[in-house]
């Protein structure tokens, strides 16, 4: 699911407005990783419609993307509308999920020519079409596309299915595609000249009887003649009982409107203008632990035969280079090698990133890292003991494949300006000297405790691949919040836990910038008629490595 949350992000930074999955995961109750449902979350936010595959297990199963609230999940139907064995339903799918053509799609064929298949990921692509051309219809009549009004649309035009029994309506999900009632709902009753034309002059064959009223599978078909009047279901209000349009056929009848500029992740709004940074890739700010990994045993191997031998109480061994301990040792004199290893940047244990230093001050990052990993195999209650690491760089376009098989993607750290290691001890200790500063006593125990939960709920719940600009922005706020811990030590000092962080586009920035208000709210567990513990950083994330815009400012709040 972090590859998908991770394409899903690079789609809407590069401004997709429709985003088809046709693939997903088997999930009991319709959760999702955190990764994934940040994702579909960021879909919501920026208005992009994500609509995904509802499974082919043929049971009252759910499968994620397509069971998140934000997704428009897509079962499979045969020509004659009725839903495909194979195809999954359930209470979720009934509220935002409709049945297109989904058996014997023509394709292409990998390799050459075309072929014929059957599945939910093949009735996917058909909606995404369709949304596609309403959004098409939107723009032509000078309206600005609206992703989310067109899954609305989607979903309340879609057609019920005939079914007997009211137990077997669910399969039907909330109905059938309806391509005619959905653009005239769209337009309010109208169309454009081209596209009526061709809603009259389209046939169905046969197969294709829902057609009149489903609005899928009939322009897939080859047509024979038009089912009659008599057989056609009736349809809801807004809904063109007429035949349905071949899908190819009102494609090509919309009119062609202007070419449209690529869109990227660089597209200038009214806050936000390019920098030269991000015309080199795309930007990234995470935070995680460090790692590194060999790629191959030869190079492992390598490793094994240069290291010295270990002094195991008192035997020698030879050199395991799996032993951090030892890796850091051998690398203290031997720095040069720093480059021939995979350096991984870690989220729970899960390499995410592989770092590959770039530049005239490439020598200097390697050993900022080799410092950072000394830091993270110290002892817990150490000084100079590392817990969390923050790495920006340049996301490439290369990948690398590691020892494990896994390929993940390269980023490049252009020096060692943002590279930092969250040392835990020492924010106790600040945050310990500015309380004792102005209150004279202080819980060491209780900082602690607190602090602990801080950096956990961080880093456990509202963990980011650090590619958005809102996902820059917290995570380098929390940074920021520990390199200045006297900004809210006092909140700390008497017990205040944090309560929640938003991220909202700042309505004050700078020209050229990117800026975005982020608010720590914090609350005392013992007491909730205590008025909670606000603070506020503005972070402009326009450049490669953000910067806090004035003070951060706190107040209080009932709520």
């Amino acid at each position: 699911m972090e590859d998908l949350a991770r394409g899903i992000e690079r789609a809407v930074n590069a401004g997709a407005q429709v985003i088809n999955i046709s693939g997903g995961q088997l999930t009991d109750f319709g959760e999702a990783d955190g990764w994934l449902e940040n994702a579909v979350r960021l879909c919501e936010q920026e208005n992009v419609l994500l609509i995904a595959a509802a499974g082919n297990n043929g049971c009252e199963c759910l499968h994620v993307p397509a069971a998140l609230p934000a997704a428009l999940a897509v079962g499979a139907m045969d020509a004659n509308g009725q839903p495909l064995d194979f195809s999954n339903w359930g209470d979720t799918y009934k509220t935002q999920g409709i049945l297109a053509l989904g058996k014997d799609v023509l394709g292409a064929k990998p390799g050459g020519g075309t072929q014929t298949l059957s599945g939910t990921s093949f009735a996917t692509p058909i909606v995404s079409g369709v949304a596609a051309l309403l959004l098409s219809l939107q723009r032509e009549r000078g309206e600005t596309p609206d992703p989310q009004q067109v899954r609305q649309v989607l979903l309340q035009s879609a057609l019920p299915c005939d079914f007997d029994l009211p137990a077997d309506a669910q399969r039907c999900l909330a109905g059938k595609l309806n391509i005619s009632g959905a653009v005239t709902l769209l337009t309010g009753g109208t169309m454009p000249e081209e596209l009526a034309s061709a809603v009259d002059a389209a046939t169905v064959d046969e197969a294709g009887v829902e057609g009149a009223g489903c609005g899928c599978g009939g322009g897939l078909t080859s047509g024979t003649e038009a089912p009659s009047a008599e057989s056609a279901p009736s349809a809801p209000p807004g809904a063109m009982p007429t035949n349905t349009p071949n899908l190819q056929d009102l494609m090509n009848s919309v009119p062609q409107q202007p070419a449209m500029p690529n869109l990227t992740a660089n597209s200038v709004t009214a806050s936000e203008a390019p920098s030269e940074i991000p015309s080199m890739g795309e930007i990234v700010y995470v935070l995680g632990t460090l790692g590194y990994d060999f790629g191959t045993e030869a190079r492992r191997d390598s490793f094994k035969q240069l290291m010295p031998p270990f002094d195991f109480q008192g035997t020698m061994v030879p050199a395991n280079p799996y032993d951090a301990r030892q890796m850091v040792d051998y690398l203290a004199t031997n720095m040069s090698e720093a480059r021939s290893l995979i350096w991984t940047l870690n989220i729970e244990l899960t390499p995410v990133y592989a770092i590959a230093p770039t530049g005239p001050f490439a020598v200097e990052a390697y050993r900022a890292l080799h410092e950072l990993l000394g830091g993270q195999i110290q002892a817990e209650n150490d000084a100079e003991y590392v817990e969390r690491v923050s790495i920006p760089g340049i996301l490439t376009k290369r990948t690398v494949k590691l020892f494990s098989g896994q390929v993940v993607p390269v980023i490049e750290p252009l020096g060692t300006r943002g590279i930092y290691g969250w040392k835990v001890n020492n924010l106790v200790s600040a945050a310990m000297d500015a309380v004792q500063a102005e209150a004279g006593s202080a819980d060491e125990g209780r900082i602690r405790q607190t602090l602990d939960g801080f950096l956990n709920r961080i880093y456990y719940d509202l963990r980011n691949l650090g590619t958005t600009s809102q996902d820059r922005a917290l995570n380098f706020s929390v940074t920021n919040a520990f390199q200045a811990a006297q900004t809210f030590s006092q909140a700390v000092a008497v017990g205040m836990e944090l309560d929640s962080i938003t991220v909202e586009k700042s309505p004050f920035c700078r020209m050229d910038s990117d800026c975005w208000d982020v608010k720590l709210k914090f609350f005392d567990p013992e007491n909730n008629r205590r008025a909670k513990k606000i603070f506020r950083f503005t972070i402009d994330v326009s450049d490669l490595v953000p910067v806090t815009l004035g003070e951060v400012r706190s107040w209080s709040s009932p709520y």
